[in-house]
């Protein structure tokens, strides 16, 4: 089986940056393997100017479009602009036979306007919301997602978040072994907490300009296994527990029992994906006191079990060939 062609499109003035992130995602080399063929195609195969006044040569046109496994729309030069009939049509042809069709950032826009998304869940910019959802009153726009996946339809928040959903859409068609190569390369995490519903719900618990507690949270990081409780971080930290508890707060926006669960659950879900330990040792090196509380945990992040993660996202093997749909 060849390697997955993907289709990524361009237009008059579009961002560079919109451009560049699937663009570099999807041409990275693994052991100086391709693992995707990259196409560029514009309406009419011509060449395009972005608004920095770069120049895009395609390889051809929307014609090309029927040969790609995966489509996407690199965000979208203005809300009032509907796209050509020409790519509306092209979009939903190759939708129908069996293509996933993605739009980045305001590429939602473009998706929407081809019908594409109608009685779906879909995710913007978060500056577009309240436009979105007037003019598309029938898309169930996600709010809180980065990324969104609904019967093959994706669409991603903003430019940030359009790193995760290529990532994600990396780790779809081949693993999380794979996502994990790319975004070393990239130096950026492989996933942000998400899970089998396709979409992510928070960042990783964050770091704020408190250095103790930026130093507090490196040592927990390292120490999930060990049981933590708020007099002994106070201490650690020099503080009182009531000053303890506010500082924490601030520079996380979390309690300390939430902010420990959202990084157990994060390595547990690191280890279901890379290694072959057994449920109760990786209970055991998230730091939660049991299996049955870890699978209550974990079920009510991801929507799913330790055990079906692991189906889904563990380690490639001879057998797990790769796929795109």
């Amino acid at each position: 089986m060849g390697i997955p062609v993907i289709g990524l499109f361009v237009y008059p003035n579009i961002s560079p940056f919109h451009f560049s992130i699937p663009h570099i995602i999807f041409n990275i080399k693994i052991e100086d393997k391709p693992l995707f063929d990259l196409k560029v195609f514009s309406l009419d195969g011509d060449s395009v100017k972005t608004e920095s006044a770069m120049t895009i040569t395609p390889d051809g046109g929307v014609d090309l479009i029927n040969d790609f496994d995966l489509v996407i729309i690199p965000g979208w030069d203005d809300f009032n602009h509907v796209p050509d009939q020409i790519l509306m049509d092209g979009l939903n042809n190759a939708y129908k036979n069996g293509s996933r069709i993605v739009g980045l950032c305001y590429g939602t826009y473009a998706l929407a306007y081809a019908g594409l998304l109608e009685r779906k869940k879909a995710a913007t910019h978060w500056m577009a919301e309240q436009d979105f959802s007037e003019r598309f009153p029938q898309i169930q726009l996600d709010h809180d997602a980065l990324y969104v996946e609904d019967q093959r339809i994706v669409t991603s928040a903003g430019t940030g978040a359009a790193l995760d959903c290529c990532l994600y859409l990396v780790r779809e068609i081949y693993n999380a072994q794979i996502a994990n190569k790319f975004s070393r390369v990239m130096v950026i995490p492989p996933h942000r907490e998400g899970g089998q519903a396709q979409f992510i719900e928070q960042p990783v618990a964050e770091s704020g300009q408190d250095a103790k507690i930026n130093l507090l949270l490196d040592f927990l990081r390292k120490n999930l296994a060990i049981q933590h409780n708020i007099e002994g971080l106070a201490q650690r930290t020099h503080m009182t527990r009531r000053t303890f508890t506010r500082h924490f707060k601030k520079a996380t926006g979390m309690t300390l029992v939430d902010w420990l669960n959202t990084e157990r659950i994060r390595l547990s879900s690191e280890l279901l994906e890379t290694t072959n330990l057994s449920i109760e040792k990786i209970t055991e090196l998230s730091g939660f006191n049991n299996t049955v509380s870890f699978r209550k945990k974990f079920r009510e992040k991801y929507g799913t079990s330790p055990q079906a993660w692991r189906k889904a996202f563990g380690i490639i093997n001879e057998d797990n060939l790769p796929h795109l749909i």
